[in-house]
């Protein structure tokens, strides 16, 4: 009896090519046939579930999206709950470094989607090109909560302001590291840094023990 086709994971398996076609040879060189060759399968078989090389394109975002808040959620399950502020600020800034090969294919089909997005709508209009703006509430609430707690450091006083520092030093961390700038120990002494400045001296001292 022929095995049952699970379309969904069909089009996960898809999108996974061209995430690897978009990571070895950049996003420009993505093409319906280049996504047949590197997933084995036949170009009419690509064309069944995408019409349009746009379709696969967003398909494939779409699937990036679903993995990042994959990966978000396995990082949070490792810490207490609720998760301490501080704890919940250095999972984020770790989570958005290359760090390994895995991240570093992610991050770096991410950031060429974002490029894409500048000039793109459709692309701009989907969750994993405005996912900034979730970042930055779930950023500023942490630090809300740290700063009602004594946490922060006295002279924090606008956290809507300093989770977007956050988020912007990330981003162009993250980057630094993707071209060669800086190196992922490099980066995280720089985050850990700027966290420091972030928290009081006792806080500092709680999460060094």
């Amino acid at each position: 009896m022929p095995r049952t086709v699970d379309h969904e994971e069909r089009r996960a398996q898809l999108a996974e090519a061209l995430v690897r076609v978009a990571a070895r040879d950049g996003l420009h060189a993505v093409t319906m046939r280049a996504v047949a060759a590197e997933s084995g399968v036949s170009l009419r078989l690509v064309q069944y579930y995408f019409d349009t090389k746009e379709e696969l394109l967003l398909g494939a975002l779409r699937h990036l999206e679903r993995r990042s808040r994959q990966r978000w959620a396995a990082r949070l399950a490792g810490l207490p709950d609720p998760v301490p502020p501080r704890d919940f600020v250095e999972a984020f800034l770790a989570e958005a470094l290359p760090s390994d090969e895995e991240s570093r294919v992610f991050h770096l089909v991410g950031a060429s989607y974002a490029v894409l997005a500048m000039t793109e709508p459709r692309l701009s209009a989907e969750p994993f090109a405005s996912s900034v703006d979730e970042l930055h509430r779930q950023l500023a609430d942490a630090l809300r909560r740290a700063q009602d707690d004594g946490q922060l450091a006295g002279d924090v006083v606008d956290v809507s302001l300093e989770a977007a520092r956050l988020v912007t030093l990330s981003h162009g961390l993250g980057t630094s590291v993707l071209i060669g700038h800086q190196d992922v120990d490099g980066a995280t002494a720089v985050l850990r840094y700027h966290v420091d400045t972030l928290f009081s001296a006792r806080d500092r001292e709680t999460a060094g023990r």
